[in-house]
């Protein structure tokens, strides 16, 4: 495993064992690798300018959240079962709600489609409109429908997921259990003393297996008791399984990226075939402000899979200078996510999170934010050298 330094804020330096990974990787053909171990990827340590800016509340997800009612006391959400989650609308067009059995069953069908609305609850907000939107746009239909489902476009979808039913049922096994498991502190100093950032609980490891929150794995399972689990238990969860999560089918040239756009206004990241026609979509969080994202055209240097995050005051214009460094162990809890994607941009990348429910709705400090499952699928598709644009 070939070791680096890798830096993803804006405004960091970067190591030489870091400038020779890209030039090394620089000089390779688009359809090579550069700097990969025998998992396909590089061991990392990571440095950023910001740590805490989950709270930078651009895209109104607030406002949206607001406007709802408690989960709890939701009928939309209340009905969501494992058998109204499978059943298919009775009639057409019908209108989307905010909360309900058919956008749970949207929401997985476009994830499965390769067209991810972020994380799976249930809920119709920005995130899945602009899926179904650029779904329904691979697929020659009008993209400006995000708010009704027609036939046309449910059979779509249903073609699209290969026809599998929408929740499936898992056993859970003595890995779901095992762990480790521990609760991560607020402070950074606190989260350097641990072992790993990892899973607080096996309910969230399994919510991020499944690309769904906790409280939907609840609501799907109401007379299992999360946080008393066993191996043997039965949980019925949202069928996320995909092709590409196939190692047997993962490199075929059919899932390889020949691009990938990223939008610092409509807050996604989307990749395209060699014929020019978007086969993934992905939401983001980008830069705005002080640390916005960059312009123009770019390449995947290197992929590090469960990177190191190197903590330095003196990169945080909000964080005294005289405050100490720490380096946080790698984890699925680790700003960074569970994958880094490095740009021929120095200091810039794609990377995953710790707080899935964030993703599209908060400024980063300049680089590219995706779900740690969405992160772990973009890093499956492509390689070094696939080129990036940064797009208005």
């Amino acid at each position: 495993m070939t070791a680096t330094s890798l830096a993803i804020g804006c405004i960091v330096e970067e190591s030489d064992a870091s400038k020779k990974a890209t030039a090394d990787s620089a000089a390779l053909p688009a359809t090579a690798s550069a700097n990969l171990d025998t998992a396909g990827s590089v061991a990392a340590e990571i440095s950023a300018p910001a740590y805490n800016v989950y709270s930078l509340d651009t895209a109104g997800l607030g406002a949206q959240m607001d406007s709802l009612p408690p989960l709890s006391s939701d009928p939309g959400f209340t009905q969501i079962t494992a058998q109204s989650a499978v059943a298919p609308p009775r009639k057409f067009p019908v209108a989307i709600p905010n909360r309900g059995p058919v956008v749970l069953q949207l929401q997985v069908m476009l994830d499965r489609a390769g067209f991810s609305p972020g994380i799976i609850d249930g809920t119709w907000g920005k995130n899945a409109a602009k899926a179904l939107r650029y779904f329904r746009a691979a697929n020659g239909m009008d993209s400006t429908v995000t708010k009704s489902l027609d036939k046309a476009t449910y059979d779509r979808l249903a073609a699209a997921t290969q026809t599998t039913p929408t929740i499936t049922t898992h056993e859970v096994t003595m890995d779901d259990i095992e762990g480790p498991f521990l609760p991560i502190p607020d402070d950074v100093y606190e989260q350097a003393k641990l072992k790993c950032l990892c899973y607080s609980s096996p309910a969230e490891q399994l919510a991020e297996q499944f690309h769904t929150s906790e409280a939907m794995l609840r609501q799907l399972n109401p007379k299992v008791d999360l946080e008393a689990l066993a191996a043997g238990v039965k949980l019925q969860v949202p069928n996320v399984q995909t092709p590409i999560d196939d190692p047997a089918t993962r490199d075929t040239a059919a899932q390889r990226a020949a691009r990938i756009v990223i939008s610092k206004t409509g807050f996604w990241t989307q990749v395209y075939d060699g014929s020019g026609k978007v086969v993934a979509h992905f939401p983001s969080t980008l830069g705005a402000g002080y640390d916005p994202s960059p312009t123009g055209g770019f390449r995947v240097t290197n992929i590090s899979r469960e990177p190191t995050f190197h903590y330095q005051p003196a990169l945080f214009a909000e964080v005294p200078d005289t405050k100490p460094k720490a380096r946080l162990p790698p984890g699925p809890n680790s700003p960074v996510g569970v994958v880094w994607m490095a740009l021929s941009k120095p200091h810039y990348g794609i990377h995953g999170t710790s707080a899935p429910e964030t993703i599209g709705y908060t400024n980063s400090h300049g680089c590219v934010r995706l779900t740690n499952w969405d992160a772990d699928r973009l890093a499956q598709l492509i390689r070094a050298g696939t080129p990036v644009e940064f797009q208005l």
